[in-house]
Order: C-alpha cells, then structure tokens, then sequence
C-alpha cells in the first residue's frame, strides 16, 4: 500500500514539474514575443528617423530689419518652407542696427541653432560671425549681404536687372528727356548693384537730368521719404519741373507716391522696386502715381534661401552666389479687380513659381 502510495506520489509530482516547466516555458515564449515586437518597433522608428534626418531642425533667421510688407511675406516664405522639412523657425530682429545684428548672430550661434539664414546687413557687421558659425559647423545661408565665406551661400535678387527694368519703363514713358528725382541709399549691397544700372542707364540718356536725389533707412521709411518728397515737390511747382521719380527700395515708392498723389501732381509717375500686397494695391489703382515695379516674390525668395540652407544640412555642394530671377510689373499688365501677390502669377508670368534650389529628396519631406 505505502508502494502504491509512493509511487502515485511521485507521479503527482512530475506530472507538476512537467506542468511548471510547460507554464515556464509558455511564459518565456510570451516575453521572447514581447521583445521581438518592441524591437520590431525600435527598428520602424528608426527607419522613419533615418528617411527624415532633417526633421526637428532648429533654424535662426538673423534680419537687418523688419520693415513693410515685403519682409513680413519674406519671413512667411522662409517659415512655409522650414515646416515642410518639419523644423521650426526663430527670427531675430536687429531693428536696422548692425552692432544689434551681429549680436543676433553670435547668439543663434551659441545657442547652437542647426542652421542660420541671414537677411540683409552688411560685409563689416556679418564676416566675423558668419564665419564663426561655419567653424563651428553651422551652416549659413545669406540673403542681401555682401559677405565672402568659404562654404556660405549667398542669395541675391537680380538686382541691376530689376533696376534696368524699372529705368527703361520710365525712360519710354518720358520721351528720353526730362528732370527725374531718385530716392536710393548707400551702405547695401542691393542698393549698391541697383545703382550701378542707375548710372549706367543716366550715362546713356543724356537728356534726363538729375534735380534730386535722397533716401534713408529708418523705422518709418515710407513716412520719412513722404516727408522728404513734399518738400522737393515745393521746390519743383511747376507742371514740368519734375517728369518721374525713380525709387530703388518699395518704402521709398510707397512714400514718393502718396506726397506725389497727395499734391495732385498726377503728371509724375513713380517707378520701384520688390512687390508685396501693399504695393500691388497702391500700383492697381490708377489714381496712384506708382505704375511700375520690378521684383522678386519675397516669398519665393524666404523658399529657395531655405531649401539651399538644407541642401547644406543634407551634405550637398551648393554655389557660392545664386541669383534670383526677377519679372517686370506694370499696371497696364493686371487686372481692374484688386488681386494680391497670390493671384499675380495669373497675370505676370514668372511670379511665385521659382523652382530654384529644389532637390528631389526634398520631395520626401513634403509628402511625410
């Protein structure tokens, strides 16, 4: 009886031990299954990560100054284009002070922001910086500036062209003769090109004269160039003492234009330079004595400084200067409804659709 007991006992108790390693085993299987799926899932992740290295960038957008409408469509076309490569933008506006603008820069630099985008300033306030940032592996992308960095782009609108443009209108316009005023500053790189055409174009057309000439930068450009054109416009009464003005920056047109409209001179026409909203309202309304203009989208140009700066996060080569191809406006051109910078492709061919700078797995981002 105690042998049958004993031996009852001892299958009882491998059949257990047979139970327990089957429950051990089940549940060792059931973790091993766990983490094939989590790995499974690090490895997904990882892909992701590995098709979009770009993603999550930190870029610094260091202006000169924010000034009209034409920056702020520049700031959304630089900010629409780094959210499509899923970064994020910080602007940093200098308020048109250059010692504040090299601050900007050396702080987005130790800040250690993935790339940098520079608007405007000059040779003297940015080498230094800039170059800082390339050495610390940053790189940069600039827009207006003359600055001359091994490894940095600069982008600049087509700027003798733009000026060429405007200043063969309003030659055509006047009969090759007559008393011009130009509204232009010195110390931008811009302005500078702008004015080699200027002088080029006064040098061919000896029967238009020069009777004045100014321009400054400031907070309120279009207010300060409306003050500066009232008073010229009283030195110059008369119908005929004045036949055009000739603006190189849009503040300038926007303030040459309403002390010109204001004074009832509607015999004097005003011809500019860059495009936003603002001054495609002003140059549609025929009472206005803006006519003409010649530009760049400024969105465009915030898109393609973009997309060089992540051909450089991408280890692309890129060139040294890209040039921005520009198209003429004239009133004559649009419509009699009110459009805006949106809808001017429509009517002047060129405008808004630069391709410039696009890249094919740039093409990734957008759909991801």
């Amino acid at each position: 009886m105690k042998a049958k007991v004993g031996i009852v006992s001892k299958k009882i108790t491998l059949i257990s031990l047979i139970l327990m390693l089957f429950i051990i085993s089940a549940c060792g299987a059931k973790n091993t299954t766990s983490d094939v799926k989590a790995d499974a899932g690090s490895e997904t992740s990882a892909d992701a990560s590995k098709d979009l290295p770009l993603k999550g960038k930190k870029i610094a957008l260091v202006m000169q100054f924010n000034i009209g409408t034409f920056s702020q469509q520049y700031i959304e076309g630089v900010k629409e284009e780094v959210k499509k490569f899923g970064g994020e933008v910080s602007v940093f506006a200098s308020d048109s002070d250059l010692t504040k603008m090299a601050s900007n820069l050396n702080v987005a630099i130790t800040q250690q922001f993935d790339g940098i985008l520079t608007d405007h300033g000059t040779a003297e306030a940015l080498q230094a910086g800039i170059q800082k940032a390339v050495d610390s592996k940053i790189p940069v992308v600039a827009f207006d500036a003359d600055v001359k960095v091994p490894g940095v782009t600069v982008l600049q609108q087509g700027d003798q062209k733009m000026a060429e443009m405007t200043l063969e209108q309003l030659g055509k316009d006047i009969g090759g003769k007559g008393n011009i005023v130009k509204v232009w500053v010195a110390g931008f790189a811009p302005m500078e090109r702008r004015q080699i055409a200027y002088q080029d174009f006064m040098s061919k057309n000896p029967d238009i004269k020069e009777v004045a000439t100014f321009g400054a930068a400031s907070a309120n450009t279009a207010l300060d160039t409306q003050a500066q054109m009232e008073a010229i416009l009283k030195q110059y009464p008369n119908k005929g003492d004045i036949s055009a003005v000739w603006t190189a920056w849009d503040e300038f047109a926007k303030g040459a234009a309403r002390a010109i409209q204001q004074a009832g001179r509607d015999e004097i026409k005003v011809y500019g330079i860059d495009m936003s909203d603002e001054d495609l309202q002003m140059i549609q309304d025929k009472a206005n004595p803006w006519v003409a203009s010649a530009a760049v989208d400024p969105k465009d140009i915030g898109r393609v400084q973009v997309r060089y700066l992540y051909q450089k996060l991408h280890g692309d080569t890129t060139d040294d200067t890209v040039v921005l191809d520009p198209v003429f406006v004239h009133r004559d051109a649009l419509p009699a409804e009110q459009v805006s910078t949106t809808d001017l492709s429509k009517y002047i061919k060129g405008w808004g659709s630069s391709t410039q700078g696009l890249q094919d797995w740039m093409k990734d981002y957008e759909t991801k």
